[in-house]
């Protein structure tokens, strides 16, 4: 058998190579197919209407002996989405951040690797094996935030393989998050600051309130000591 991913010109180099007189040749299978070319040592067909994996057969007569190629079609599913997100999206220095990387269900094939990466360098790899069933692969990783972490992109990349014996590798790559990361120092200076100002306030309204109470006193006292005689 020859895997084969695509149509036409596996068709044609099989008969080639394999007849070099007068071909007689006859695809057979279930799918829509139309004669699209043809000469004396080759044919070649457009298969369509693929939905599942297949096996198609091409039996032909060469120098009076028939042969039989098979070719099989993998059918897959492409990566459609792949979502990344920052859970918090503001952290300070040396806090603990989470990054979730989400690819929605997925079927038909044989690996799939999600590779979480900070900038270029890859922070970690979960790779999810071939169900019966489509499934929703999940990768997640706890990272303490860093300075730097704010000047770089986080991104997810997820890596399709469709058979164990092939190494084509279908990718794509979630859309870059940026983490804002602030120094806690500043926060606390900030608290500093407000306290200060609050207790300086604070003192300031105590004096002018504690000045007016002691004025409104002394007044009392002089008009007591001042006060009109009664006349003899």
């Amino acid at each position: 058998m020859s895997p084969c991913g695509c149509w036409g010109l596996p068709v044609v180099l099989l008969a080639l190579l394999c007849c070099p007189g007068e071909l007689s040749e006859v695809l057979t299978t279930s799918l829509t197919k139309n004669l699209l070319d043809e000469q004396a040592q080759w044919k070649q067909f457009l298969v369509s209407n693929v939905s599942q994996d297949i096996d198609l057969h091409c039996y032909f007569i060469c120098s009076g002996e028939q042969q039989l190629k098979t070719l099989n079609i993998g059918t897959s599913y492409l990566l459609e989405q792949v979502l990344l997100k920052l859970q918090p999206t503001r952290v300070a220095v040396g806090t603990w951040f989470t990054i979730e990387c989400r690819v929605p269900a997925v079927e038909a094939f044989e690996s799939l690797t999600l590779i979480l990466l900070c900038g270029k360098e890859t922070l970690h790899r979960k790779t999810f094996e071939k169900t019966p069933g489509p499934q929703e692969a999940v990768a997640t990783y706890q990272r303490l935030a860093h300075r730097n972490d704010s000047h770089h992109n986080f991104s997810c990349r997820a890596e399709l393989s469709l058979h164990s014996h092939s190494r084509d590798v279908i990718f794509r790559i979630s859309e870059p998050r940026m983490l804002d990361v602030y120094e806690p120092m500043q926060d606390n200076q900030m608290v500093i600051i407000i306290t200060v100002v609050s207790v300086l306030l604070f003192f300031f309204v105590t004096s002018i309130l504690l000045c007016f109470v002691l004025g409104q006193h002394w007044r009392q006292n002089r008009r007591g000591n001042y006060g009109v005689q009664p006349q003899t």
